[in-house]
């Protein structure tokens, strides 16, 4: 009787027990979760931030820490000519590619009185409203009806620069494709030096289309300027100064030294020996003869038109 009288009371003691048990059920399975090893957990993090680094690759705090912000445009234009040589040019495409190229060669159009800019004597028109935009306003327009040129805006009314030639730093293979295009079926491959040696060469490879025009460069999602985090900023010294190219028609403007270029840089498009001797020596050249002058490619002669 005994017996029977204790299985009794264990058993109402377990129903009791019951509901309790019950509300207790979720708060062991989390209990359960924590229990992971501490080896398995990082390596899960480890796996989820991996993936999204991934997903947010061009966004990174990398990219913001190296991009140039607009207060680097706003200086004039022959400083912002010189500041832009080591400086690297970035075209985010459609697809999430980004192909980069460091800028190696430039042109100065200082606007109102330089006869050879678009911009001279302060005119205005629905092409050149980029000249007249705030610094880092992207400045692009066609010649010959079938090539680009892309130029930034600086200080100074209608003033900007003219990005001459890039080397290719990331994205080759496609820049590769990009130039391929134009050319006919069963052409040699272009070597890495020939992808953005010249003005549209480089709009051709980083695909810079007309619709760039008016954007800035400062803020734009799909192209930017940023330092380049692995050299240091072009010294003086190794700046070349150069008449610009392609504008003999304008007289005493066109002997202007206002063409800058990294010396002894293999993608620069036109080099000039003499300039390099006067620039090297310290002195600017105002003067000089056809024979002076070296091109290491066929599209040395473009226009400003």
């Amino acid at each position: 009787m005994m017996v029977r009288r204790k299985r009794k009371m264990l058993a109402l003691t377990t129903l009791a027990a019951a509901p309790e048990q019950a509300v207790n059920k979720h708060e062991n399975r989390t209990d359960l979760t924590l229990k992971v090893s501490p080896a398995k957990l990082k390596k899960k993090c480890e796996n989820a931030q991996s993936a999204e680094t991934e997903q947010s690759h061009y966004f990174t705090k990398n990219d913001l820490q190296h991009k140039l912000a607009e207060g680097f445009f706003n200086q004039s234009c022959i400083s912002l000519a010189k500041a832009f040589l080591g400086k690297v040019l970035v075209r985010r495409c459609a697809d999430g590619t980004e192909l980069r190229g460091r800028i190696v060669e430039t042109e100065a159009y200082l606007g109102g009185e330089d006869k050879a800019s678009h911009s001279a004597g302060g005119k205005r028109t629905e092409r050149n409203t980029a000249m007249f935009m705030k610094p880092g306003t992207i400045y692009v327009y066609p010649i010959y009806g079938i090539y680009l040129c892309m130029n930034v805006s600086s200080e100074g009314e209608g003033a900007a620069v003219l990005l001459r030639s890039l080397e290719p730093l990331q994205g080759q293979p496609v820049m590769r494709q990009l130039r391929a295009a134009r050319h006919k079926e069963g052409a040699r491959q272009l070597k890495d030096k020939e992808l953005c040696n010249g003005p549209s060469k480089l709009c051709q490879a980083l695909n810079i289309p007309r619709c760039f025009d008016r954007r800035d460069l400062a803020s734009d999602p799909e192209v930017w300027l940023e330092k380049d985090p692995h050299t240091n900023p072009a010294e003086p010294h190794n700046i070349v100064s150069a008449p610009r190219i392609g504008i003999e028609s304008h007289g005493e403007w066109a002997k202007k030294p206002w063409r800058f270029y990294l010396h002894g840089h293999p993608c620069v498009s036109v080099v000039n020996k003499e300039a390099e001797r006067q620039s090297l020596s310290g002195n600017v050249m105002n003067n000089l003869g056809p024979s002076d002058v070296h091109s290491d490619t066929g599209q040395h002669n473009v226009k400003r038109t």
